[in-house]
């Protein structure tokens, strides 16, 4: 510091001061452990998802912007989004992924083989090839298995008790949705062996939405609604339309219940996020994903929303409310 004086090696030397604890946070907060969370519909829809997952990483030791960092990132309904947000966050070198459904977890696969991938809900990921085996998933994926095909006959015995004299079925499902289609199809053939006649309708954009309702208005005694981020996005647009055409119908999550819709029966989705935050931990703590097994729900909820029931003048039967883990009234 030749040339200078005392006050101005000083005046030197207290920026230096001042702009150490500045740098040191910034490298501080730069090597932070980094999530990468792929949401598949939007933050309001699926905030008691990110909420237990969050609260679930504070219990486990993990503190936002202490320890660990979140990157949040939301497909909206737009599959598309997917890929680029995958491509987004190995770009960021995050040192875990965690999505949900088989079009975001194949998009973040897609994108890179070496980083950990943890889905909170899948279909059945060894039919569609995301992993290699339940008990040895191999790669770079792992998380928790929905089986949403397993559940589709007990919605439908719901259903069917609800509406004892249900006769004709529609289904509607996002066709885009690979867990959807199969759900569909199960249903579909579960439908036909009980008698129902059955009418599908193959949702691919917003626009479709109402004509397919509207379809079965009158056509179909009943509504079977497979479940899916894009229609998860669009759900009270959908139920204002199904109680518009006067259509008792069932659903997988609650979140549907929550906005208008009459019957839901499914797996405790935050339950599902809760325990992903579990296999985040461990992979955080140096565990390799390709050694974790692919777990599967414990926890069913069915919930009935009587103010719906009532609009739809449905009487609904004793035994059922009995059995629901919640009715809304």
């Amino acid at each position: 510091m030749a040339g200078l004086g005392r006050r101005e090696v000083l005046r030197v030397l207290g920026g230096a001061v001042v702009g150490w604890p500045v740098m040191a946070l910034a490298q501080q907060s730069a090597k932070l452990p980094t999530i990468g969370f792929i949401g598949s519909t939007t933050p309001s829809v699926a905030s008691l998802y990110t909420s237990a997952f969050a609260q679930r990483l504070r219990d486990l030791g993990w503190t936002e912007g202490r320890n660990v960092a979140t990157e949040y990132r939301w497909v909206e309904g737009h599959a598309e989004r997917a890929a680029e947000i995958a491509s987004e966050f190995v770009r960021l070198k995050v040192n875990v992924i965690v999505t949900s459904g088989t079009g975001n977890i194949d998009a973040a696969k897609k994108a890179t083989s070496s980083i950990p991938i943890v889905f909170a809900v899948a279909g059945d990921p060894v039919a569609t090839g995301l992993v290699a085996s339940l008990a040895r998933p191999g790669g770079n994926v792992t998380g928790l298995s929905l089986q949403q095909d397993e559940v589709a006959g007990k919605r439908l015995e719901l259903l069917h008790e609800l509406v004892p004299d249900l006769k004709r079925l529609g289904i509607i499902f996002d066709v885009n949705h690979a867990e959807a289609l199969l759900e569909m199809q199960k249903v579909k053939s579960l439908a036909k062996t009980s008698g129902f006649e059955v009418a599908t309708h193959e949702i691919r954009r917003v626009e479709d939405i109402a004509p397919s309702i509207e379809a079965l208005k009158g056509a179909s005694n009943a509504l079977y609604v497979c479940g899916g981020p894009f229609m998860a996005t669009h759900q009270v647009r959908i139920n204002t339309l199904i109680l518009g055409a006067r259509l008792p119908a069932v659903y997988d999550a609650r979140n549907y219940i929550e906005a208008g819709g009459l019957m839901s029966y499914g797996p405790n989705f935050p339950d599902l996020y809760r325990r992903a935050a579990h296999f985040v931990d461990k992979i955080l703590r140096g565990a390799q994903p390709q050694d974790i097994p692919v777990e599967q729900p414990t926890k069913f909820d069915l919930i009935i929303n009587m103010v719906t029931a009532k609009a739809l003048a449905l009487t609904v039967p004793p035994a059922l409310i009995a059995r629901a883990d919640e009715v809304i009234e």
